[in-house]
């Protein structure tokens, strides 16, 4: 598993699920062209660019550059990262038929060709120090904060979203990956308990 600080950005489930069998570190998926119509995926994306930065990585086909150029039209091009993989005729072993333009996307690729695209833009290292010792945020202290397994958790972790400026249905375990990324655990409990 390689470390990136950086969120990843990626079209689909099953890139997702890809990227999370190599990096470790926050996944984002766009489910395509759904970002175009999602205002709070993409304050979310925003907000995760003027914190910690992103990497786009998605399929090399027009979509996945339409993609591409719209995120940078929204997120500081300065925090933005871009990897890419090559032009590769064929299709997902998932998928009956190619694509529209024959070409495999991010989910297809093997392992050393993302690690690749991921090393060129820069985003690849090892856990820090500083990371190891940062105390992070954990289930249970998700429970114990209230905001998972419990009457009114919901409403609670509507109330922190806002003052994240998150997304308002984001589940309690993809609360826990960007609080991780954004704020030590102590910190995060200090916001919780002044709410």
């Amino acid at each position: 598993m390689y470390k990136v600080e950086q969120a990843i950005i990626v079209e689909g489930k099953y890139d997702k699920i890809k990227l999370a069998s190599i990096v470790d570190g926050l996944i984002i998926q766009t489910d395509g062209f759904g970002i175009f119509k999602n205002r709070d995926m993409r304050a979310m994306i925003r907000k995760l660019a003027e914190t910690k930065g992103i990497v786009i990585l998605t399929d090399s086909d027009a979509a996945g550059f339409k993609i591409r150029r719209y995120i940078s039209s929204f997120a500081p091009v300065d925090k933005i990262k871009h990897a890419y993989i090559p032009d590769v005729s064929g299709k997902e072993k998932r998928k009956i038929a190619p694509g529209k333009e024959g070409k495999i996307g991010v989910e297809g690729m093997p392992v050393e060709v993302i690690v690749k695209a991921l090393e060129n833009a820069g985003v690849l290292g090892e856990k820090s120090a500083a990371d190891e010792e940062k105390e992070k945020l954990t289930k249970y202290d998700m429970y114990e904060l209230g905001l998972s397994g419990r009457e009114n958790s919901f409403e609670k972790r509507r109330k922190v979203l806002e003052k994240l400026e998150l997304p308002e249905y984001i589940s309690a375990n993809a609360l826990l990956d960007i609080v991780n990324i954004l704020m030590t655990a102590e910190e995060f409990k200090d916001m919780v308990e002044k709410l």
